[in-house]
């Protein structure tokens, strides 16, 4: 009896998480694949999936007997997403006046580390049925939420994309947290570690080492200093020692400077940066990650945060936003910078989920006039390669993870179809399939 009800409880579990049924070989068909080498799309693609990684993928491919196909019609198969910039562990609230440092303050006040991780659970799950399979959480995520996160999720206790972590963010006095009274300063090492000597960006390096970081992320201008040349410099030499990547925040002349000379593996942000700093990053192919969004997220932002502001001039200040941000990644494009895609969604805005909001930043790097199959590189293999992990994800092609996600229609004539993806695979696992009709068993005969 106990065993039956064991039993029943497994399967219970295994349908309510999703999970796909235990197959030798999946395969994916649609009537177009986009293999993330390719300079255009291969008409009529297939995938064969098994133990998680691809094992097949082409044209020609041959479905064998037995296979569990799931025929996706007309849409286009790509690479899982990547977001080279996400905080899975912040949902800010755009009504609280001062926006980010209030909101700030009320979550390091109110939420424990714990209770964020689970926050950040929901988040995850989100971010990947809209088709983002891998992320690089830079921190904001308490004392290691976003380890717990990343093991939860690597152990399968919970849906979401898999994660390279930072811990808590290296920064100089202050962390990104706005003006503080004495009492309350305590907060800051609640979301980062505070550094302004070499011998301290040593120590600091070690312990996020320790405590599990993936990479280390450093804040070079936050809300107080800015942090030396001298400190910057050791956390980059002490974590490539490491063999752990540093990522930057940084906007402005100084900063960027400061982070490229350093030889950081990317800035993000980089709101305001000069010609000479993106002939550096080129040089040492140093990747911007310009975590922008479209313009209507801005606005919206800006009408949560300053309510009595007149429609027009909302709308203004998020077009002059837009245009500037669009300005420096024309530049750096021209300058030959990489580029990876990065969301930086932390808010709670709009109708749509968490995941819908930061796909949203293909559509605004198109805006800014990156052609599309650009924005998708930027997103799939550009990003793998940032994040060192080229030789598993971020294109399609034998041996590799099955991240596999549909969207309708061309992407690489229109990214707008990435809103409205139909099918997502994480690592051979079906997440989310809005096709599901036309999945079915293929005769013992085989198909092709």
């Amino acid at each position: 009896m106990l065993k039956n009800i064991f039993l029943f409880a497994v399967l219970t579990t295994s349908l309510l998480q999703g999970q796909s049924p235990q197959r030798s070989v999946i395969a994916l068909r649609a009537d177009r694949l986009f293999d993330g080498k390719s300079s255009g799309l291969l008409q009529s693609g297939v995938i064969l999936v098994e133990d998680g990684k691809i094992s097949a993928i082409g044209t020609s491919v041959s479905i064998p007997p037995g296979a569990y196909v799931v025929d996706l019609g007309d849409s286009t198969l790509l690479p899982g997403i990547i977001d080279c910039h996400t905080h899975l562990l912040q949902n800010y609230d755009p009504k609280l006046p001062g926006v980010d440092e209030l909101n700030m303050l009320q979550t390091v006040a109110t939420m424990s580390t714990a209770k964020r991780a689970l926050l950040g659970a929901a988040i995850a799950r989100q971010d990947l049925e809209a088709g983002i399979t891998t992320v690089r959480d830079v921190g904001n995520s308490g004392v290691n939420g976003d380890v717990a996160l990343r093991d939860a999720i690597a152990a399968g206790w919970v849906e979401g994309p898999r994660m390279l972590v930072s811990t808590r963010a290296l920064a100089p006095a202050g962390g990104q947290f706005g003006g503080l009274d004495t009492p309350a300063q305590g907060l800051i090492a609640q979301e980062y570690v505070v550094v302004s000597t070499v011998d301290e960006a040593h120590k600091a390096v070690s312990q996020a080492v320790y405590d599990g970081a993936d990479l280390i992320k450093v804040i070079v201008n936050g809300s107080g200093p800015m942090l030396s040349p001298e400190v910057v410099k050791a956390i980059v030499e002490d974590a490539h020692r490491s063999h752990r990547k540093v990522a930057a925040h940084a906007s402005g002349n100084d900063a960027t400077r400061i982070a490229a000379d350093a030889g950081v593996d990317s800035i993000e942000h980089a709101y305001t940066v000069p010609d000479d700093v993106l002939a550096t990053m080129a040089a040492k192919h140093i990747f911007l990650v310009p975590t922008d969004g479209p313009e209507e997220t801005y606005a919206e932002i800006l009408r949560g945060s300053e309510p009595g502001t007149a429609a027009a001039d909302v709308a203004q200040a998020a077009h002059q936003a837009f245009q500037r941000r669009a300005d420096r990644l024309r530049r750096a494009i021209a300058k030959g910078v990489p580029v990876a895609a990065g969301s930086d969604m932390y808010w709670n805005i709009g109708a749509h989920a968490r995941g819908q909001n930061s796909i949203a930043m293909l559509r605004a790097y198109a805006g800014e006039g990156l052609p599309p199959i650009e924005v998708i590189r930027a997103a799939t293999s550009n990003a793998a390669e940032l994040l060192g992990w080229q030789d598993r994800i971020g294109i399609l092609e034998k041996g590799k993870y099955a991240d596999v996600i549909a969207v309708p229609g061309n992407p690489l004539s229109d990214v707008n179809t990435f809103d409205h993806v139909l099918f997502v695979m994480k690592e051979g696992k079906i997440i989310r399939n809005d096709i599901k009709q036309t999945e079915r068993k293929v005769a013992e005969k085989g198909n092709k």
